[in-house]
């Protein structure tokens, strides 16, 4: 498969001395980069929504990690890391959720802690793996996942989970662009995916930018949709999936899968083995993220929400694993999925 006649938008660049972002936050309007000279820089990219999606933010907490050691003198890896402890603490707080975040940051510590001499670049060259091996991930689940689908698929997916989300190609964004490069899919909808808007401004733009056509919707009219006969798969990427295949994803994913298990519509969750976290049992355990009230009452800087109004922000909602019909991720395909057929993909404990 031709992978890069499909996708073409990069979120992270390494100079060697700097993160360059694409900042999301201005997309579609302004395509401009943040230069990340520090690790407080790349965490308020991340805390701030200039880099988002799960497996791109624990890319550039990878990338903040190597900016936090190249500020410091240091004769081996451990003296290092010691070092920039608190650094990285802060760094790893950034968003928690996602937990890909965590599961990078860990990874970089356990290569650093074990170096002697020549640790700076070997953090770098770690860094740089991850986002290689997320792109490989990527173009392997687009494959995987592709093949689950039916010929004319019609497909809906929400926020999003492209490559401004990831290194490239994206997750549930790669199997949707796989299924095009293929010819598979027939039609796509996405749906806009509020407070933020990443399905409107970031989805559709990067399907367009790559010369895939797509129709957006507002949030609320997917069940109208699944009643009307005009999807066959709800394809979606995690933040988090849990122990028993219970998923953390966008807001507002939870009731799109509802609604498939209602008219018998396909639902298929897309990540890497990173987003998998074994030590959390169940989707009840999971943090979830709340955030401003002014994201909900404010549009770009602008109140449209009454004064008196008290406002619930929560950024992830959590789909039970008996409303999904598929994980992919890199590894394979579990169909169905629950806490044995977890445990035998991915073992019954995570490890960085």
């Amino acid at each position: 498969m031709k992978f890069e006649q499909v996708d073409r938008v990069r979120p992270l660049l390494w100079t060697g001395a700097a993160l360059m972002v694409l900042d999301q936050r201005l997309l579609p309007g302004v395509q401009r980069s943040i230069a990340c000279h520090t690790a407080a820089d790349v965490a308020r990219a991340i805390q701030t929504l200039a880099v988002r999606g799960a497996p791109a933010i624990g890319i550039a907490g990878a990338f903040g990690m190597v900016l936090a050691a190249q500020a410091v003198q240091a004769d081996n890896g451990g003296q290092a890391l010691a070092a920039i402890s608190a650094t990285v603490d802060e760094l790893m707080q950034a968003r928690p959720t996602a937990v890909n975040l965590r599961w990078a940051i860990e990874r970089m510590k356990s290569r650093l802690q074990g170096m002697d001499s020549g640790w700076m670049l070997a953090i770098e060259q770690e860094a740089l793996a991850i986002q290689a091996e997320d792109l490989a991930a990527n173009h392997a689940m687009g494959v995987l996942g592709e093949q689950c689908l039916p010929a004319g698929a019609r497909v809906l997916t929400h926020c999003n989970t492209g490559s401004l989300a990831t290194a490239g190609f994206g997750t549930a964004l790669g199997v949707i662009r796989a299924g095009v490069a293929s010819g598979k899919i027939a039609r796509i909808y996405a749906s806009e995916t509020r407070p933020w808007l990443q399905g409107s401004r970031l989805t559709i733009w990067e399907l367009l930018e790559d010369g895939i056509e797509a129709t957006l919707i507002v949030d609320g009219a997917s069940a109208y949709l699944m009643q009307q006969g005009k999807v066959d798969f709800v394809i979606v990427g995690a933040d988090r999936i849990c122990a028993n295949g219970d998923v953390a994803n966008k807001i507002g994913t939870y009731a799109h899968a509802l609604a498939a298990k209602a008219h018998g519509v396909k639902v298929m969750v897309v990540a890497p083995s990173s987003t998998v976290d074994m030590q959390t049992a169940q989707g009840s355990e999971i943090d979830i993220e709340e955030r401003s009230a002014a994201e909900l009452t404010h549009i770009q800087g602008i109140e449209v929400g009454a004064k008196a109004a008290k406002v619930y922000n929560p950024v992830f909602d959590v789909t039970p694993a008996h409303c999904i019909d598929f994980i992919i991720t890199e590894k394979g395909v579990i169909e169905h999925p629950d806490g044995p057929k977890m445990t035998a993909c991915f073992g019954a404990l995570s490890s960085p």
